[in-house]
């Protein structure tokens, strides 16, 4: 298990970069999953940056990270920033490994970016909790057993509104018989 201020400084170098070259970003997957549900741990960090301004300003993200603490293949990083898939970063002096999607799951959700407080007195962009939801729906259907109990935990912490919305965007995506079924699971072995 890391300290919670190994997470903190390991995010710290990467938003620095990313502020640097005004690349939209936020963080999304377990660690906000616990943020919006119930606590778990976690290995990585996941992070959502925009793919425009990735693909524009790759060659000067490249340069930063040469720089860095983070350990990374260059030709990976532009191959993935260039069809959209994961690359990894890894921070030699923390050892914690960062999961960079310059992609969005869902359509606009880098626009729907929530501020939350972290660390004490940090607030950083964070998946919206709607857009949490929704994206542990679609892991779900591609056979993540873990996110369906993130999914329970996120939805139960939900206003009736945000519940509402996340059943219509399910149902727009082919996705909410899925949902019916995942909230009729239970969370305890019995």
């Amino acid at each position: 298990m890391f300290p919670v201020e190994a997470f903190e400084r390991t995010i710290g170098k990467f938003v620095a970069i990313a502020e640097e070259i005004e690349l939209p970003f936020h963080l999304t997957g377990g660690s906000i999953s616990s943020a919006y549900g119930e606590p778990r741990l976690t290995q990585d960090i996941d992070i959502v940056v925009s793919p425009e301004v990735a693909k524009f300003r790759v060659n000067t993200l490249v340069s930063l990270l040469e720089c860095s603490d983070f350990l990374f293949t260059e030709r990976v990083v532009r191959q993935a920033i260039q069809s959209g898939e994961l690359f990894q970063l890894l921070d030699k002096t923390e050892s914690l490994k960062l999961d960079i999607y310059p992609r969005e799951l869902i359509h606009g959700e880098l626009q729907r970016s929530q501020k939350l407080e972290l660390f004490a007195g940090v607030f950083l962009p964070v998946v919206s909790r709607i857009d949490a939801a929704i994206s542990k729906l679609i892991w779900i259907d591609k056979g993540s057993q873990r996110s369906r109990r993130d999914f329970r935990s996120i939805f139960r912490g939900c206003t009736d509104e945000q519940q509402t919305a996340i059943r219509s965007q399910a149902s727009n995506i082919g996705l909410i018989k899925l949902l019916d079924v995942v909230l009729s699971e239970f969370d305890e072995i019995r």
